[in-house]
């Protein structure tokens, strides 16, 4: 009750260099725990801390709207203070701050309640997020550092020609002949200073105010540029693979198949569906997201295997493994962070077929996952696991799928979330019991279905 009374009760400027100081705060703890959070290397090191630090983030952005909710009623007042003082400068920098805090809260909610809205609005959301994070964190970090009271002190400083009273006694003192003599250039008929006598010559005085404006230029212009210099080395070579993959195209696949580390041979020959695709190609970038080091694999010691609680457990050659029939189907692949790449033409095995080949035992519920990283694993229900868009691929967009992208095999489950599409899967297992995968012991939500999915599947 206090601390809102004494809100309240504060005058005008006060109440303005509180908000000023809080938001400033606010931004920063966002801006780290955005990059934390978008970092894909650094996923599996963080562990169930990463479902905290989301947490925090989507706490602190509500805590951005009530300082914006507080600031509203004083911005009118607020603008009227910048025009009567004529500074046009800080009221264009008002307008982008208010910008950059309405698009980033925008976004934000959207992506918070990504799972209650449909996949294209936190597609487009996660892109106004990341371009204003790009744009608007590098602005407010140079706002900060030219606008502290170190850089204004900097850039204040004269010489004491400039400032000293005694000096600029001793300047209008000075007899005329001692200054220097403007001379007439005959090949251009201009009038300059003599520059010898200012550069030292007999009888020659330093100009107060060209070495007051050398000095000032120096220090102040010289800070704010170093600043600017600095964040494009640190920030422009990310903001610029960033840029590619989001605004021209990063063409992520066929990078991702040039510096494919596997080794598995023979590559299996694509259907014809499958080249060209006929979903036309994947349309959009995948994000490299892993929990531990990326494997790469070879085909001399590569098998895998459907065993657990079916008669035949089944074991499979990387060659045996192309020998079993396979399909072709185009889905799009959607993240739980938000991105989706639409229209990826996929080629491989049905799941149902495989274990129809196994012969599920009575009493087996769950189908468990093991990716070939030796971490990570996931589950589905065995009705889940016997839809019949969910395929155990081989290929993608008549290519093999890369080892960055989750090959030689992986599971594509469309209508789930992309956690649950283990990548280099290895192994499945029938068991009785569900078992918990490795995001949802860290805090992700066992239900995963998409919404347009789950609305049309009635879950």
């Amino acid at each position: 009750m206090e601390r809102k009374n004494n809100w309240l009760s504060a005058g005008f400027g006060k109440k303005l260099n509180r908000l000023h100081a809080w938001n400033a705060w606010v931004t920063l703890a966002l801006a780290l725990t955005g990059i934390v959070l978008s970092i894909g290397w650094i996923r599996g090191d963080l562990g169930a801390l990463r479902v905290a630090l989301k947490q925090g983030h989507i706490w602190l952005g509500v805590f951005s709207i009530l300082l914006l909710a507080l600031y509203v009623p004083l911005l009118p007042k607020h603008l009227g203070q910048l025009r009567k003082r004529s500074k046009a400068g800080q009221q264009g920098n008002l307008a982008g701050v208010l910008v950059f805090t309405a698009g980033w809260i925008v976004s934000g909610v959207i992506l918070w309640q990504f799972r209650s809205l449909p996949p294209v609005w936190s597609n487009t959301a996660l892109f106004v997020h990341d371009a204003f994070t790009w744009v608007g964190v590098p602005y407010l970090l140079y706002h900060s550092v030219t606008r502290s009271r170190w850089v204004k002190k900097r850039s204040a400083e004269r010489p004491a020609s400039a400032t000293s009273p005694p000096a600029r006694a001793a300047e209008a003192a000075r007899p005329q002949a001692d200054a220097p003599q403007p001379i007439l250039r005959a090949d251009t008929g201009a009038i300059f200073r003599d520059e010898t006598r200012d550069a030292g010559g007999a009888g020659a005085q330093p100009s107060a105010w060209s070495d007051s404006l050398g000095r000032r230029m120096t220090r102040g212009a010289f800070l704010k540029l170093g600043a600017a210099a600095a964040l494009a080395v640190v920030i422009g070579p990310s903001f610029v693979r960033w840029a590619r993959g989001n605004l021209f195209g990063g063409g992520g696949l066929e990078e991702a198949v040039r510096a494919d580390a596997n080794r598995m041979l023979p590559a299996p020959v694509p259907l014809a569906e499958s080249s060209p695709p006929i979903g036309g190609g994947a349309k959009g970038d995948f994000r490299i997201y892993t929990v531990t080091e990326i494997p790469a694999f070879s085909s001399d010691n590569w098998a895998f295997s459907v065993s657990g609680m079916v008669d035949k457990p089944l074991r499979f050659t990387w060659e045996e493994l192309q020998q079993v029939e396979r399909l072709v189907q185009v889905s799009d692949f959607h993240c739980v962070t938000g991105w989706s790449v639409n229209s990826v033409t996929w080629e491989g095995i049905r799941l149902s077929e495989l274990l129809r080949q196994a012969e599920v035992r009575p009493g087996a519920g769950f189908v468990k996952f093991i990716s070939g990283d030796g971490v990570y694993t996931d589950c589905l229900s065995l009705e889940q696991a016997r839809m019949d868009e969910v395929l155990v691929a081989l290929l993608m967009d008549g290519k093999p799928i890369p080892q960055k992208l989750g090959g030689p095999v992986r599971l594509i489950v469309p209508s789930m979330y992309a956690y649950k599409s283990v990548k280099w899967l290895q192994s499945i297992e029938l068991i009785r019991d569900e078992h918990i995968g490795y995001w949802e012991v860290r805090g992700y939500d066992k239900d995963a279905w998409v919404p347009a999915s789950r609305l049309k599947k009635g879950v």
